[in-house]
């Protein structure tokens, strides 16, 4: 326990106004977190990533992304694996085998607005959030020889491009 040197009202101290979705938009991020969850239903499974923006506005804000992996929806499974395919042509990687290989990465991210919107079949709520629509190199498109470069390093067990 520590004793404060004054005591504080509530109804003295300022409002902060609430933080909602950042503007829709392209984003330099960092991949922070990628972890592999299961979802809800057991049957399937996703990469759940975390993505610092880093400008050219809202530094410090944070994304989050869910790249399905394994899906009873073939049709989500197959966007999960093409958001992966994008990331990993950003960052310059011909194959991931870890989720920890994505973490560090630098990359120019789309992101758009989900409206609020309610859950028919549970009655939830849910605020308007960020979704990430697109993936891309910072600097454009990745080279062939970056590719090749970042497979060999990976597969020898070597420090990803990006972290060097």
């Amino acid at each position: 326990m520590a004793l404060l040197d004054q005591t504080f009202d509530a109804a003295d101290l300022p409002v902060s106004s609430p933080i909602g979705p950042i503007p829709e938009g392209s984003y330099t991020a960092n991949v922070t977190q990628a972890e592999l969850k299961t979802t809800n239903d057991g049957t399937g499974q996703y990469i759940k990533l975390r993505l610092d923006i880093t400008g050219p506005s809202h530094q410090g804000r944070v994304v989050f992304a869910n790249l399905n992996i394994k899906n009873a929806s073939l049709k989500a499974e197959e966007i999960g694996k093409q958001q992966l395919g994008e990331i990993m042509r950003a960052i310059g990687l011909a194959r991931v085998r870890d989720t920890d290989e994505l973490i560090g990465a630098a990359l120019k991210i789309r992101v758009a607005i989900r409206p609020a919107r309610t859950d028919e079949r549970t009655g939830k709520t849910y605020d308007a959030a960020n979704e990430v629509k697109g993936y891309s190199a910072i600097g454009g498109t990745v080279a062939p020889a970056a590719k090749a470069a970042a497979t060999t390093a990976v597969s020898k067990g070597a420090t990803p491009p990006w972290m060097k």
